[in-house]
């Protein structure tokens, strides 16, 4: 079952983006797509799922490698390297990790204080009580056997030095967003005080933390998570301009990958549905009496556009094939068969496995027809009518007047 589902999924993405640049690389953007989707997607219950492709799906663009190094990570990745290079582990298998949203160095006071010291002891004990004061907090974090220390805010050198001591990686000033995923993918809580930790704070979903150069810069790797709800998608290609190409078609499947997760259902696409619901309202305006039955054929005509552009689009002759698709679905009873747009054949949708979701199709209709009907409502919406002028005016085009204070608020019609 799964693996029908899989290739019906693949279908999909692929006939929404397969005309675009990566279209030429075969499966892999869709793959990439359903992949990080798949991962994300957190179920609410009652059979909604909820997929946030912003907020839990990251797309990192390296450039250099061949676009068929791209992969999704099963985990996340961010562009840091650990604060001490050379004193702390760039590779840790399973780690335990602590993620905190608070710095880790002396506080100084809102306002400004002025200290006196009479002693010339007394400056060291102050300097020895903000280093207790750190090392009160690193102790706190250390209570807890971390293997790796990120937080979003600053690390003094005195606490970099504790940490490294214990034999812990740590990572400093690291984006919020990054943070979230990274909670999401290894199990960690976010804690805001070194106080609070507890043990359920920490992250033990992750296999590796490793830290890798790509060319010449440094980033984190948190992969091999056991069930992440966040993921990373690395992108590689030969050049920025490529990379934002892929990006963004990239985007696009994924948003389509997203939409069949929501509301798992199918439509032929090749204009088949279009014309299945057209053939349906024709045969049901035949059983509507008087006046309103022309509504029904009016938007049955409206719906053969979408075919109609598509045999365009091919340069076959249009009268020609709507005559024979028409013949087709008229009984009724071969709902499926649609134009394909490559070879302008007329064929089952089913087999050459052209798909539209169907929460995208129902609402292009939805909006087509509250469209139209706002227009019908109210007639100048979209009228491009220039204001007419007053019978008896010239048409000559008068000369620009100068604004006085009183008509400054009125709008003068810019002369044409």
């Amino acid at each position: 079952m799964y693996h029908n589902v899989g290739s019906a999924m693949l279908g999909l993405v692929k006939s929404s983006i397969g005309t675009k640049f990566t279209g030429q690389f075969g499966d892999l953007i869709a793959d990439l797509a359903i992949d990080a989707t798949t991962t994300a997607g957190v179920d609410l219950g009652q059979g909604i799922r909820e997929v946030d492709i912003k907020k839990y799906i990251k797309v990192e663009k390296i450039p250099g490698g061949q676009l068929e190094d791209s992969r999704v990570l099963k985990g996340v990745m961010f562009n840091k390297d650990v604060v001490a290079p050379g004193k702390m582990r760039r590779k840790i298998v399973n780690p335990r990790i602590i993620l905190l949203d608070c710095p880790v160095e002396y506080k100084k006071g809102e306002n400004q204080t002025n200290a006196e010291l009479m002693k010339e002891e007394d400056w060291q004990v102050l300097l020895e009580m903000e280093e207790e004061y750190i090392k009160n907090l690193c102790a706190q974090i250390l209570k807890f056997k971390p293997d790796l220390v990120i937080t979003e805010k600053g690390l003094s050198d005195l606490a970099i030095h504790y940490l490294s001591k214990a034999g812990v990686s740590a990572v400093r000033r690291l984006r919020k967003t990054d943070n979230n995923r990274i909670a999401k993918a290894c199990g960690a809580v976010i804690v805001n005080r070194p106080e609070e930790l507890q043990e359920s704070d920490v992250g033990t979903g992750a296999g590796l933390f490793e830290v890798k150069k790509i060319g010449d810069e440094f980033f984190t790797f948190i992969v091999d998570c056991k069930d992440p709800k966040a993921c990373t998608v690395l992108l590689r290609g030969a050049s920025k301009d490529v990379l934002n190409e892929v990006e963004r078609n990239l985007q696009d499947a994924m948003s389509v990958a997203r939409n069949i997760l929501k509301n798992p259902k199918l439509l032929p696409g090749g204009g088949a549905t279009e014309f299945t619901v057209s053939a349906t309202l024709k045969q049901k305006s035949s059983s509507v009496e008087g006046v309103e039955k022309w509504p029904y054929e009016a938007a049955a005509l409206a719906f053969e556009a979408i075919p109609r552009t598509l045999a365009q689009n091919c340069g076959l002759s249009v009268i020609r094939t709507m005559t024979q698709l028409q013949g087709k679905h008229a009984n009724g009873d071969n709902a499926w068969v649609g134009i394909d747009g490559r070879t302008g054949d007329i064929v089952d949708m089913k087999e050459r496995k052209i798909w539209d979701s169907y929460s995208v199709k129902a609402q292009t209709f939805k909006t087509a027809i509250e469209a139209a009907c706002m227009l019908l409502r109210i007639d100048d919406i979209v009228s491009g009518i220039k204001k007419q002028q007053a019978p008896g005016a010239s048409s000559a085009p008068k000369q620009p007047q100068i604004e006085q204070e009183g008509d400054a608020d009125n709008e003068q019609m810019i002369p044409e």
